[in-house]
């Protein structure tokens, strides 16, 4: 691993209104095991921690973020010490917020995996009510690529297949005559989905 660069390669993932700069969805990692303004013990280094500590520097930092990408035309920036990648879609803007020294790519494939990830979930075009509407599904999503601020998933079809799984049907247990060869075959397989359900 080159120095300065961390697992912890996430600072914040935000989604923001373009009209006004209004929060939509707004997630800031910390190193885990660290309370926010206390020194790091991990091996992590100062930019992996969220300099941004309280609501209000924030919402200050989101503000001033989108005024600057609003003029802009690429999907990189260097803000406030900080490496942005953005996409705007519709009426939002969504941004991957690193640390100076992270790897560009792989925050861009943050990114792309989350606005891919939005756009299969909903099958339709990616704005403020929708994602206002489907809040639940948005937050999944993003909890399934990222995690504390460690990068876990950037293939949009698995991170869809894992937010939108079918509910399973429960199985009545008590109808099943387990000394049969049809009821043992049953229970088999209701024990092998639970398996599979918990290694997923």
């Amino acid at each position: 691993m080159a120095p300065g660069m961390s697992l912890y390669s996430v600072n914040a993932i935000l989604i923001l209104s373009s009209e006004d700069g209004s929060r939509i969805f707004s997630k800031w990692y910390n190193p885990p095991h660290q309370a926010a303004g206390q020194p790091s013990t991990t091996a992590a280094p100062a930019s992996a921690q969220n300099p941004f500590a309280d609501k209000t520097a924030q919402v200050r930092f989101e503000k001033a973020l989108l005024q600057k990408t609003a003029k802009q035309t690429g999907d990189i920036l260097l803000f406030d010490n900080r490496i942005v990648l953005y996409k705007m879609e519709a009426d939002v803007a969504i941004y991957v917020v690193g640390g100076v020294e992270e790897n560009e790519i792989l925050l861009y494939n943050v990114l792309l995996a989350l606005r891919d990830a939005l756009h299969l979930l909903f099958k339709q075009s990616v704005d403020k009510r929708t994602i206002i509407e489907n809040y639940d599904l948005v937050s999944l999503a993003i909890d399934e690529i990222v995690d504390d601020g460690v990068v876990l998933e950037t293939d949009p079809t698995i991170i869809v297949q894992r937010c939108s799984k079918a509910p399973s049907q429960d199985t009545n247990l008590g109808r099943i005559d387990p000394f049969t060869e049809q009821g043992m075959n049953n229970l088999a397989q209701i024990g092998k989905s639970k398996i599979l359900e918990w290694m997923r």
